[in-house]
């Protein structure tokens, strides 16, 4: 019986982790024919002779991309939207977070509080309401207009409080009879305690940030001040035109719209692409533990 189960748990092994990594060859395979692509010519690209390594192998699609002195002020206002998006969430969510994680009898009204937020995840006052919100606060056209709009993530706060509940609560009595306030005891025990969902949570800010496209555009009314993303999107949009423009017959010849928007894609998801190995041990420990209600 018992040689029984364990062959069964054996095989169930071998067979998780062949589909596991089946899974994840398909999720790697795109993104190295992408990067393919960008490093290959624009008449091997056009005859389909690329698959997963570069033909007639060439930096050109990212020379013509870097040049640009567009691309590189758009990605700094992206690392600074980053920066600042990143810090006002995690601060905001830790501080919503901590107290509704307590018992309506230790914070009265905190039914109230967490219906609240509960409701702005339901229902959305919609695109106009939100720019006009925005123009009537003079951010239009400002780094605050794109930060402040997600300012308080509710769904990471729901994660982060679910986590702060999950501690034993004999942590925090013994702080208190050592004399610790409320805030002592956020800093030195549950902070501390609570890496591995901060650190999911701070990829989940970054990555959300990072990608964001749309708001660049809506709140932007000046091109230079669009954030990387929405520089991406208007550049693809018309990037045939802008390469056709281009009088170098060499550069022509080695680039199309193709070969450069992979290039441009690829360059927007590195950054990402370098964070997630650092903070992925975190991300299951995080999802889960967080997750759990009392």
């Amino acid at each position: 019986m018992n040689k029984s189960a364990s062959w069964a748990l054996r095989s169930f092994t071998v067979v998780n982790y062949v589909f596991l990594i089946g899974i994840s060859v398909l999720c790697v395979l795109p993104l190295i024919h992408l990067l393919a692509m960008s490093l290959s010519s624009n008449n091997a690209v056009a005859t389909g002779s690329v698959t997963f390594w570069p033909v007639e192998f060439t930096w050109k699609s990212y020379q013509f991309i870097i040049e640009k002195p567009e691309f590189m002020t758009s990605f700094f206002i992206s690392v600074k939207r980053v920066f600042l998006g990143v810090v006002i969430n995690m601060v905001l969510t830790i501080l919503v977070a901590y107290p509704l994680s307590k018992e309506a009898g230790k914070f009265k009204g905190r039914t109230i509080y967490v219906w609240i937020f509960v409701f702005t995840m339901l229902f959305s006052g919609g695109i106009i309401p939100l720019y006009m919100t925005m123009r009537s606060l003079g951010l239009l056209d400002t780094i605050w207009a794109l930060v402040l709009n997600y300012a308080v993530p509710v769904y990471n706060v729901v994660i982060l409080l679910n986590f702060f509940r999950a501690l034993p609560k004999e942590l925090e009595e013994a702080a208190l009879i050592d004399g610790a306030g409320a805030w002592r005891t956020l800093w030195s025990v549950y902070l501390p305690l609570s890496t591995p969902s901060l650190a999911t949570l701070t990829l989940f800010a970054t990555v959300s940030h990072w990608n964001a496209w749309f708001d660049g555009i809506l709140f932007m009314n000046t091109p230079a001040n669009y954030p990387l993303q929405s520089y991406l999107y208007t550049v693809v949009v018309g990037l045939d035109t802008l390469i056709k423009s281009n009088t170098d017959l060499d550069v022509l010849n080695l680039i199309s719209d193709r070969t450069a928007r992979a290039a441009q894609i690829f360059l927007g998801a590195l950054p990402i692409l370098v964070i997630y190995p650092f903070l992925q041990r975190y991300f299951t420990k995080g999802i889960i533990l967080g997750s759990v209600k009392e």
